[in-house]
């Protein structure tokens, strides 16, 4: 039988530096969500990569003296390492320099000016170099770039335009009809609300004023501005096709399941990008989901404010999998979340080292210290087992509820309660007694129960910790990390063989390690 598709994407990082923590959550959730529906049985296409041309890009590659392309090649390369120094599992890293991508860019640009999407006209207005963006004067919040906050200056120059009002009312419409297009629902009211309805400005979709972009094929002065080159990504990178020869990986993943973006460019992906689509006659994306910010502090991180702070730092002081699931744990749904090294430590602690790797070292040593390392035939079993046994078995459709919903913390919690649920089973069962008394057929059952509970917890685990669920394996023994296997509580053959048991995660000396932090 065919797997079902699913195609998720990040936004692509802007080539203008290396990404900060902030911007490596968005990598880390999509990477959760890809590694959950492939454990459930799902054909996934999971793609990132880097936005790689404009003006911002060309003035930093002319003060470093590089060429802008040997610029963005050194920042793709440092992205594409941040990415994978976190574990991630993308199926493609997509560059919008490809030659490949730009010469469908034209194509695209073309046929829509060709059938009356985009016209030649002036631009005037208020222009934020930053954000590539130009803003009318009632847009700006206290005179300034209304999605960055900096300075905007005065900018005048001949452009090419994309007709939006010609698609406004089907987007509206659309967006009514299907209310998990943009979600959380905070964010659908807010450009419903705040932009369609009040009507949109055409949409400035060429330069003149700078050369690093795609050329407008049909008018060499002008370059293609960013939103039609790095919107387009979700689809050329496909084998999308404006001539219709599309390839089998478009007609096979197109529409995307979920475009997974920061709130900040909910604007260009719910707005422009669906306008887009329509005029392309392509089916819509089903779900853009935008997700909320990662504050240093309470601070929006920045370079101004020097309070940058680097996923590949925090690995190497923690570990890959802790900064994983600071990062998909400590992030709500809808509102922003906060970074400070003092919370990592505490989560670390009480979470990863305490309630997780306590369990597993205790019950396998125990198996150890019992049954010579054997798994254990259940025997005698007590009410007190089934407790245990049905919250383990309830916890799957629990946690598919919520990664349905994209609400991955929560999925994490669910998860964390068989762990929690299963230290508390030790402490009703006192194995050590049972041994003590001589009570071996009972203690039989209460060390299988634990051991499987573990590896339920385990496949459960695996799409957010994946090391950690390996590690975990390793010591169990198994490879039965299967999804069907945890839809009954006998996946662990008796007999096996355990490893020996190795401490998961080393509690952390809170004061002496924020000491090294500043040290360095």
């Amino acid at each position: 039988m065919e797997k079902e598709k699913y195609y998720i994407s990040t936004a692509i990082a802007y080539t203008s530096g290396k990404p900060h923590v902030g911007n490596t959550y968005e990598i880390v959730l999509a990477d959760a969500i890809a590694r959950y529906k492939r454990l459930t049985g799902y054909d996934v296409y999971f793609q990132t990569g880097t936005d790689e041309h404009g003006q911002k890009i060309e003035e930093k590659a002319l003060k470093l003296n590089k060429k802008p392309q040997e610029f963005v090649d050194e920042v793709a390369l440092e992205v594409q390492r941040v990415w994978d120094s976190l574990n991630t599992s993308y199926d493609k890293f997509v560059r919008t320099t490809n030659p490949h991508h730009e010469e469908i860019v034209g194509k695209i640009f073309k046929k829509l000016y060709d059938q009356g999407d985009i016209y030649k006209g002036k631009y005037e207005g208020l222009y934020c170099t930053p954000c590539e963006s130009f803003f009318t004067e009632s847009q700006l919040v206290d005179g300034k770039c209304p999605d960055c906050g900096r300075e905007v200056s005065k900018a005048s120059e001949e452009a090419y335009f994309f007709k939006l009002d010609k698609y406004t009312d089907r987007l509206i419409k659309h967006i009514e009809e299907n209310p998990e297009f943009i979600e959380p629902a905070s964010r659908r009211n807010e450009m419903i609300n705040n932009f369609l309805k009040p009507g949109l400005q055409d949409l400035c979709v060429s330069r003149s004023s700078f050369k690093w972009g795609i050329p407008v094929p049909f008018d060499k002065d002008h370059v293609i501005y960013v939103w039609i080159d790095a919107l387009t990504n979700y689809i050329t990178f496909l084998g999308y096709d404006p001539d219709g020869n599309h390839d089998d990986k478009f007609l096979k993943y197109w529409p995307a399941d979920v475009h997974l973006i920061g709130k900040d460019i909910l604007r260009f992906h719910t707005i422009y990008w669906p306008i887009m689509l329509m005029a392309l006659d392509l089916p819509l994306p089903k779900k853009i989901f935008g997700h909320p910010w990662l504050l240093c502090d309470n601070d929006k991180m920045s370079k101004s404010k020097g309070n940058i702070v680097y996923a590949d730092d925090l690995t190497k002081i923690y570990g890959v999998d802790p900064v994983r699931y600071y990062l998909l744990h400590e992030m709500p749904f809808a509102n922003d979340g906060i970074f400070t090294h003092e919370l990592l430590i505490e989560r670390y602690n009480s979470d990863l080292a305490n309630i997780l790797g306590n369990l597993v070292n205790r019950t396998i040593s125990m198996a150890h210290k019992y049954f010579d390392g054997v798994v254990p035939e259940t025997s005698i079993e007590e009410e007190i087992d089934n407790e245990l046994k049905q919250l383990v078995l309830n916890t799957y459709p629990k946690v598919e509820a919520k990664m349905n919903q994209l609400r991955v913390a929560d999925a994490i919690d669910l998860v964390f309660e068989i762990f929690r649920r299963s230290n508390k089973y030790i402490d009703e069962t006192t194995p050590w007694i049972l041994a003590k008394e001589g009570n071996i057929e009972r203690l039989k059952t209460v060390i299988y129960n634990l051991l499987e509970a573990i590896r339920i917890g385990a496949v459960l685990l695996s799409p957010f910790l994946p090391d950690t669920a390996d590690a975990i394996f390793k010591q169990l023994n198994t490879d039965n990390r299967y999804i069907d296997s945890i839809n009954s509580f006998n996946g662990f053959d008796p007999d096996i063989q355990l490893n020996k048991p190795e401490p998961l995660f080393i509690r952390i000396d809170k004061e002496q390690k924020l000491q090294e932090i500043d040290n360095n």
